[in-house]
């Protein structure tokens, strides 16, 4: 078999899944959403957001790319954030990252920005500079690697905040909340690392 074949026999099998818990699964969600969430996180297979969450469809507005970031001048994730914000009118954004994220290993081994993924992850490359000297004291080569993920959290969470979008939010009524959190493939667990509620309000978790 073919495997795309298996991935359209295995939607089969979820419908019938689903119809079978509610017969309305489907029809509830055709005609509008209302996520109370934006998920930003990685592209990587590993890390799928509503299965980790136990989210339905239509809970979660997701945007992924590798090594979950966030840029003032990547129309694609602004876009999304923006309809998250203004549109949907979402309660909570979530950042997420991951141990293990091959995008954040990649920007602690490769200096040079030349390619597509080179270029990419140059603000990656950017952060692990301006922490350089903190990370390699750690001399663990793993807990190097997890602290590395974890500072590109905290990096992309504060580039979310940075936004016209979510400034003009937070300025007209006081959300949405902002959450960085890290996955980690070994335990399968989320943990929150830290929480932006408005300017200045800062909490770790």
């Amino acid at each position: 078999m073919n495997p795309y074949v298996k991935l359209l026999l295995s939607n089969e099998a979820w419908v019938k899944e689903k119809l079978a818990l509610r017969r309305d699964f489907f029809q509830r969600t055709v005609n509008a959403q209302n996520p109370k969430f934006l998920w930003i996180g990685c592209s990587d297979s590993r890390v799928p957001p509503g299965d980790i969450t136990g989210s339905e469809p239509g809970e979660l507005f997701v945007h992924r790319n590798i090594a979950n970031q966030v840029s003032e001048d990547d129309l694609s994730v602004l876009s999304v954030l923006s309809y998250a914000v203004e549109v949907l009118q979402v309660e909570h954004i979530i950042v997420c990252g991951h141990y293990q994220c091959g995008g954040i290993l990649h920007a602690m081994h490769h200096e040079d920005n030349g390619g597509v993924i080179g270029q990419w992850l140059g603000q990656v490359k950017a952060i692990h500079r301006s922490h350089v000297d903190g990370v390699d004291r750690i001399s663990d080569s793993a807990l190097r690697f997890d602290r590395m993920v974890e500072l590109n959290v905290a990096a992309q969470l504060r580039n979310v905040a940075r936004t016209a979008i979510v400034q003009k939010a937070w300025a007209e009524k006081q959300g949405p909340h902002l959450h960085g959190w890290v996955y980690d493939l070994r335990t399968g667990k989320l943990d929150e690392l830290e929480t932006l509620a408005g300017p200045g309000k800062s909490s770790p978790a």
